[in-house]
């Protein structure tokens, strides 16, 4: 009903800093969809959860990484992330690496498939080899070293 009153779907505030990064968060495909065809804009960034790629990809959200990816989202946009007790310093600055920390593999596979940079630094974790290894995520440090990561 907002949507149709023409709100704003852009609006900034809030604990996620948008409505889509809210849905894409709690894993809700039809509301993404639906935000999306309103106009919602797949690469802005702010929140704590980074951009919406990002979000996507840390939460394992892997059918509304793979709709972001085909709507246009920069698998190698760089975000602040989702910073933790670190004083504020972003442990995640992309997709991949959000993906990588949290083991996703599938999700992992699908950014390098679209490009992704396996070895972009950032965040403090350095890069996506490094954010698997600090999260003791074997099976996907595996992954990465076989597609080449150093």
């Amino acid at each position: 009903m907002l949507l149709d009153m023409e709100a704003d779907v852009n609006a900034q505030g809030g604990k996620h800093g948008n409505a889509l990064r809210a849905a894409l968060l709690c894993g809700h495909l039809e509301i993404v969809h639906l935000l999306l065809d309103k106009g919602a804009d797949v690469n802005e960034d702010g929140g704590g959860s980074g951009n919406a790629l990002q979000a996507a990809s840390g939460g394992g959200h892997q059918e509304i990484v793979s709709l972001l990816l085909d709507k246009g989202a920069d698998v190698n946009s760089q975000s602040g992330g989702s910073a933790r007790a670190s004083g504020g310093r972003s442990f995640c600055s992309n997709a991949l690496h959000a993906a990588s920390s949290g083991g996703h593999q599938k999700i992992v596979t699908l950014l390098l498939e679209r490009g992704a940079n396996i070895n972009a630094k950032g965040g403090k974790y350095g890069n996506a080899l490094q954010a698997a290894s600090f999260e003791s995520r074997r099976e996907t440090v595996n992954l990465l070293l076989d597609r080449g990561a150093v």
